[in-house]
């Protein structure tokens, strides 16, 4: 079954192997058909062939390339380069080339070190230069009792490992400098040779010389990292005094957040480089006696990334392929094409398009046929292939390289498996006829190379869809014939349809018709519903029939009902159509409905019933037993029975709460009903009210509703809400200021919520610093009281005052105003600009201009009057002589102002007494009610009328011997 093979694919790759543990093993087998087809494994190593038998230290395993080394005796005889190869009978599978290191422990050199003497303030390298070894590598410098050589600004280790003296003091003097080498993945530190260093006499002061870089090196270097890696620039001087380093960025800052000096300043260190930190970078060398420079022009280079990776598939013999691979970096990376390992441009030859838009040519480099398929890479990051072959099968990689680094991407679903889609069945044949069913039979067409994994077969009948092929039924695997089950009354013809893994084939040509009997009906309708759009009215539904399910000519439905829980026979009726109405049922009764199925040849079976109501209509009963909890001053909790089912006629969706203000308790005042209502869904006998004005009467309703409407109200239920606290007063002005005293006044509460008992009068010293000094208290008992002196403050300081009203429930939140006292000998000062402020008020130039007018207007009417012969009405004469009885008899109807009983101007929508605002705020409802909430209805047509109110904004005195003013409007 060499057809079903396909070449091997190489799953597992090693690059690189370092052998310092007990065994090691080098993996290699593929994902491919080893049951259909044996896969042959190789290994050489440099390039020749490797024998797995030819060491007992090697250890194979059964159908996979995988071997084992066992780590004892000599083994670096196995250190080399090996690549793994696998093939079968249609082709070989080759893997990276993989190294392998057999390390030796390093060691440093056996030789003798001349003592190095030197001056007082000479510089002087001590140099490690550590043997080869497995990284990561270590350095230390310590005497000999292992203890570090101190280090600092002048003396330190270069980044290589070597000892840097910026100038040598005597204390220098020691025969014991030793070089550590540590290398942690071997488990080993070695130990250089001591190296003495002895210092005598001294010597002059010099200026900076860099040590690195060299000053061979010039004034400037480069330097290259890789974007997101770590950036290293190292300076170390020498000089008398000690040289002190900097570092700067010239072309621009240096990144506070990322760059860090490391060993005394002399390293620079940027993580996770960025394009931001390209630039040029000077390190300075200074001391008393001069400075020298360093420039390091620093490019970031970004390693290659994919933008687009080439995608695997299955194909045909003769397709032609486009594999795309695109890659970004910075420099631009370069592209290469690999097939099975090997580079696609060592195989063929890499052309280029043509200026016409066409290919250049076809070369081949090795003796290949040109006839076969050709690939052409494009730009390198595309590569084409014409007319796929069995000999372009494998694994294609595309490696994209800079000159720092490369990245890799393998179709490992790039298995060129050389197939087809099967060829359509063939000599298609009926046999076993039966009413309900006949044996299909075929000869499957060739599989191409994929084998045949199901066969569908599909079916026309003529008479109710012709033409119209529909599946019937699938077959598994290589079977090729089939039982199909039929329906009664229909023409069949029959087709089939082979699939493998690469697709479908075209349908076979369609088989001789077969014709089944008629029968009677196999089956009921379903979803028998009814839907009542009236009272007194019932519509039952059902799912009709689908023509392959009637089995007969004259297909219709017997309909039976009857009326749940009465004794009685069922009511029959035949329709074609799937609904019947049924007119002048009871309301809202439950019945038994069937359903059944009829043709020329008989009925269905045996239906099942289903229970149905009919029409609905509105409730015809109201709640009982309504009653009201107070909750609180603006939320109470609403009681009732539900009424019977039998009152609902219908399906209960649940109960409305109505309610309207009937009047304030604070001043008896009677008010137009605003209603509002709050929906509760479901069967529920409760419900939460919330948003009601304090010391308010209110008048409460509830009514059961359904789909299709209200029922009648419940009796109204009369509730009274307690007192709550008043809002906050409407101003608070600062009369007037003395060095030690203050005259507030204040104006009564936007809402009083209840009978005021008082105010609470309080003030504090503040100052700039926010420092508040302690809250002094004052109460107001008289609630008729607006203004008030407080005496004993200090002088030239600033005081916050506030002033909240009060009920019998509690106080307000306060109205608060801050004010500074004045000093000494400004007390006139103070007085004349209250008076003068009070010319250039809005509401003072308003009604001069309004006086002005209205004598304009008087002296115009009396000129015309006089003019008619100074004729006037009666009740002209007694508006213009009211008679003082009359006058008293209105007094005592619509009684005096007073303070704690203040009515608003008219058109005025809101008093001070807490009558209900325009429109309730509606969110709180939410947690109460559902469906149809914050539903509050308001018409507008009660505005009310009042007289005898003083004028707005007006103050009241105490009786004390401050004056009052007008306040700003």
């Amino acid at each position: 079954m060499a057809a079903l093979c396909t070449i091997p694919l190489l799953l597992f790759i090693y690059y690189l192997f370092i052998f310092i543990f007990p065994v090691l093993t080098l993996q290699c087998w593929n994902d491919t058909y080893q049951w259909f087809c044996t896969v042959v494994f190789n290994w050489t190593k440099d390039g020749k062939p490797f024998n797995l038998l030819s060491d007992p230290r090697i250890i194979t395993f059964n159908n996979s390339g995988t071997f084992v080394i066992q780590n004892h005796g000599i083994i670096s005889n196995f250190q080399g380069k090996y690549r793994c190869y696998a093939s079968n009978a249609l082709g070989t599978a080759m893997s990276e080339e993989i190294e392998l290191i057999v390390p030796s422990v390093p060691k440093f050199p056996k030789e003798k070190i001349e003592p190095l003497d030197v001056e007082h303030g000479d510089s002087v390298i001590l140099h490690c230069n550590p043997p080869k070894g497995i990284p990561p590598l270590h350095i230390y410098w310590m005497n000999i009792d292992l203890q570090h050589i101190p280090q600092d600004e002048r003396v330190s280790m270069s980044l290589k490992g070597d000892l840097y003296f910026a100038n040598v003091e005597e204390n220098d003097s020691r025969s014991d400098y030793c070089c550590f080498a540590a290398f942690p993945r071997l488990r080993t530190i070695v130990q250089k040779m001591p190296m003495t260093l002895k210092v005598s006499r001294c010597k002059s002061e010099r200026k900076p010389k860099l040590l690195i870089p060299p000053e061979s090196a010039g004034s400037s270097s480069s330097v290259t990292v890789i974007k997101g890696g770590v950036l290293l620039l190292e300076c170390i001087a020498e000089g008398l005094p000690t040289p002190h380093l900097s570092w700067v960025k010239v072309t621009g800052n240096l990144p506070k957040d990322k760059s860090v000096k490391e060993n005394f300043g002399k390293i620079l260190k940027i993580e996770q480089v960025s394009a931001a930190d390209e630039g040029t970078y000077q390190c300075t060398a200074s001391n008393p006696m001069g400075r020298t420079k360093h420039e390091f022009h620093v490019h970031v280079e970004e390693p290659p990334r994919w933008i687009k990776e080439p995608e695997g598939g299955v194909y045909s013999v003769g397709t032609n392929l486009v594999l795309l691979c695109e890659a970004i970096g910075n420099p631009e990376p370069t592209i290469q094409w690999k097939l099975n390992g090997m580079p696609i441009d060592s195989k063929y030859k890499v052309l280029q398009p043509s200026l016409g838009g066409g290919w250049i040519g076809c070369v081949c480099v090795v003796p290949l046929e040109c006839t076969k398929s050709l690939m052409i890479i494009v730009d390198m990051d595309t590569l084409f292939i014409s007319s796929v072959t069995l000999e372009d099968q494998g694994v294609y990689m595309c490696v994209a390289s800079t000159s720092l680094d490369s990245v890799v991407a393998e179709s490992r679903l790039i298995l060129f498996v050389v197939s087809d889609v099967p060829d359509p069945p063939e000599d298609l044949q009926l046999s076993e006829h039966q009413n309900r069913s006949v044996r299909l039979s075929w000869k499957a067409g060739a599989s191409h190379n994929s084998p045949v994994n199901e066969s569908i077969i599909e079916y026309e009948e003529s008479q109710w869809e012709p033409g119209r092929w529909q599946e019937l039924t699938q077959v598994p695997g290589n079977d090729t014939t089939a039982l199909l089950t039929l329906a009664p009354y229909m023409n069949y013809q029959f087709r089939v349809v082979s699939v493998n893994a690469v697709g479908r084939s075209q349908p076979s040509k369609p088989s001789l018709r077969y014709a089944t009997p008629p029968a009677a009906p196999d089956k009921n309708p379903e979803n028998i519903r009814v839907e009542a759009s009236e009272p007194n009215e019932m519509v039952m539904k059902w799912e009709p029939l689908k023509p392959t399910e009637r089995n007969g000519p004259g297909l219709e439905y017997k309909v039976s009902w009857r009326q749940r829980g009465v004794e009685t026979d069922w009511n029959e009726e035949l329709v074609k159509k799937h609904s019947l109405t049924l007119r002048n049922t009871p309301t809202f009764v439950p019945y038994e409905i069937k359903v059944q199925a009829v043709n020329n040849l008989g009925t269905g079976p045996e239906p099942n019933v289903t229970t149905g109501y009919s029409g609905e209509d509105t409730p015809d009963a109201a709640p009982s037993g309504v009653s009201v909890d107070i909750v609180n001053s603006t939320l109470v909790k609403v009681f009732w029975f539900g009424i019977p089912r039998d009152r609902v006629r219908g399906h209960l969706k649940g109960y409305k709460v109505s309610w309207w203000k009937t009047k304030s308790m604070l001043d008896g005042k009677r008010h137009h009903p605003e209603k509002h209502h709050l929906t509760f869904v479901g069967d529920r006998n409760y419900g939460m009210i919330p948003g009601l004005e304090p010391f308010s009467e209110f008048r409460l309703t509830v009514v059961a509703y359904n789909s299709k409407g209200d029922g009648p109200e419940s009796s109204p239920v009369v509730f009274e809400t307690p007192e709550g606290v008043p809002e906050q007063p409407r101003f608070l002005k600062i009369l007037n200021f003395d060095k030690d005293s203050v005259t507030l006044s204040w104006g009564l509460p936007k809402k009083a919520n209840g009978h005021l008992t008082g105010y609470i009068l309080q003030y504090q010293i503040i100052n700039e610093t926010h420092e508040i000094g302690p809250l002094s208290d004052i109460s107001v008992a008289n609630r008729s009281t607006l203004s008030w002196r407080l005496s004993g403050l200090s002088a030239s300081t600033k005081y916050k005052f506030y002033v909240k009203a009060c009920t019998a429930k509690g106080c307000g939140n306060p109205v608060t105003e801050e004010g500074l006292t004045m000093a000494q000998g400004s007390k006139l000062i103070a007085y004349a600009g209250i008076y003068d402020g009070i010319s250039t008020q809005g509401w003072f130039i308003g009604l001069m201009c309004a006086v002005a007018l209205l004598t304009l207007l008087l002296l115009t009417i009396c000129f015309v009057r006089r003019n008619k012969g100074g004729k006037y009405s009666v009740k002209e004469k007694e508006d213009l002589h009211p008679d003082p009885e009359a006058q008293s008899i209105k007094d005592e109807i619509f009684g005096e102002y007073s303070d704690s009983d203040e009515k608003p101007l008219k058109g005025s929508l809101r008093s001070i007494n807490g009558d209900i605002k325009a429109t309730e705020s509606a969110d709180s409802l939410v947690d109460y009610g559902e469906g149809e909430h914050g539903m509050f209805n308001e018409d507008g047509s009660f505005i009310g009328a009042y007289s005898g109110s003083k004028e707005k904004g007006s103050v009241e005195s105490t009786g004390s011997s401050t004056a009052t003013f007008p306040l700003h409007a």
